[in-house]
């Protein structure tokens, strides 16, 4: 046996595995595109690795892909059978694999949990369940889950930048703004490549409207995230929110075709249907459209992509914005498939069918309704959804784009309740007002002259 880096045992006679575990887990933490070949590199010094094996595993369902589900399972089987001389950690992570695969995120979450109660320095399970949290829109879980193990940490530890980063995004994700900052803009001095870092400083910069800022922040680190996979297209996202905030719309329109929808770069010819580019793309056209802009044929690429992943409902959040794409470019017949195939998704068990039910199935259909012309239907079979659509993911800035769906549904309605009520959520959600916000200037004036409730 021997240890990683933070002294924990794993469970393999090779040191060659167990050094190439430790590059593996770094490349994870700081979003290397190249973590699949470490992968490969670990488990060709030991195939008997179990927890390698496991984090096969754990990378098929990191994909967010009904096509790489059967996959994960397989290696929960395959791991699961060399766990004949393994540590409990390692085996709990195993069946953390196997429920995950299963569709039973709770438990997983629960088997991470149970391991940093006695490991805290597992950074695996740490981040893992940073990833579920966030995707399950769990905020104060995601807030609980960093500040339980982060005393345990210091800047000794190999990955403490990365603990600061989910610190920082946690707390920006409640509201608290002052712990978030901080931890965030340590962490990047720590590793100036550190992502989920300058993400969690972004979104501190969206919330509070400080765009010019925000962008010199993100173009600034920009340099440092050479080698990086699908995540700092997301950030080239958030710089284009700001530059959208400027009312630039040639720039937000470069940003789309040479950064975080360039479909020539590397990073995406081998993916380009991966859920953070699919939300990335589909929610900026929608927020251009919303203003007039013409995106030209921009959507129909996004919408041959929603056709083949209709059925596929493992990124729930990633469903409405497939749905945007097909409604966009007037593809009613398979908007319905997909709606159907949602439907039959949400009979089923695990976490996510109740989310799909309540949540995605009512959206879709108010973006169905909604490009039909059907305002005051969207907005009755959205307004049910509204309270509790934070489940379905994503953060604020990219929950954001639902809302605006609602609001405009409202606005050509004439429904002015609607449009309060909308106006109101997201006025105690910013720490600035809505009417500094372009999408949302319309409707907060229009909520101004709304009757306020009796």
């Amino acid at each position: 046996m021997y240890l990683d880096a933070r002294g924990l045992v794993l469970s393999t006679n090779s040191g060659k595995a167990a050094t190439a575990f430790d590059h593996l887990v770094a490349g994870y933490l700081t979003q290397r595109a190249d973590a699949g070949e470490r992968l490969e590199a670990v488990l060709a010094a030991d195939p008997d690795f179990a927890l390698a094996q496991c984090m096969k595993g754990y990378f098929a369902m990191l994909a967010f892909k009904e096509a790489m589900v059967p996959t994960a399972a397989e290696q929960a089987r395959k791991a699961a059978a060399l766990c004949t001389d393994v540590t409990e950690r390692e085996r709990s992570h195993v069946a953390a694999l196997a429920a995950w695969a299963e569709g039973d995120l709770d438990r997983t979450l629960a088997t991470w949990e149970a391991i940093l109660r006695d490991h805290p320095l597992d950074v695996v399970a740490f981040r893992l369940a940073h990833f579920l949290y966030f995707w399950l829109g769990r905020p104060y879980e995601l807030v609980a889950s960093v500040d339980r193990v982060l005393p345990a940490w210091s800047e000794e530890v190999p990955g403490y930048s990365a603990m600061l980063a989910c610190h920082a995004f946690a707390h920006e994700e409640v509201g608290d703004y002052v712990a978030a900052e901080p931890s965030g803009r340590r962490a990047i001095e720590l590793d100036p490549g550190d992502l989920w870092a300058a993400h969690a400083v972004a979104h501190v910069m969206e919330s509070q409207g400080r765009r010019s800022e925000g962008i010199r922040w993100l173009t600034a680190l920009a340099p440092n995230w050479e080698g990086s996979h699908n995540m700092q297209h997301h950030l080239w996202w958030h710089c284009a929110l700001f530059k959208l905030e400027h009312g630039d719309h040639a720039g937000v329109l470069e940003l789309y075709d040479t950064r975080f929808r360039n479909l020539n770069a590397p990073l995406t010819v081998a993916s380009p249907d991966v859920y953070i580019d699919v939300q990335n793309a589909a929610s900026m056209l929608f927020r251009l459209q919303r203003l007039g802009v013409d995106v030209g044929t921009r959507w129909v690429e996004l919408a041959d992509k929603a056709e083949a992943r209709i059925g596929d409902c493992v990124s729930a959040f990633t469903l409405p914005h497939w749905m945007m794409a097909l409604t966009a470019t007037g593809r009613t017949e398979a908007a319905g498939r997909m709606i159907e195939a949602m439907r039959g998704f949400a009979k089923g068990q695990g976490t996510l069918p109740p989310l799909v039910r309540d949540y995605v199935l009512p959206i879709s259909e108010a973006l169905l309704a909604h490009a039909a012309g059907h305002h005051d239907r969207a907005v009755e079979l959205m307004r049910p959804a509204l309270g509790g659509m934070y489940q379905l993911g994503g953060s604020h800035a990219q929950q954001d784009v639902l809302e605006q769906l609602f609001v405009d549904a409202a606005l050509k309605a004439g429904s002015l309740d609607d449009v309060r009520l909308v106006v109101e959520r997201v006025a105690g959600r910013r720490a600035i007002p809505p009417e500094r916000f372009l999408g949302w200037r319309e409707a907060a004036r229009r909520a101004d002259l709304a009757a306020p409730p009796a």
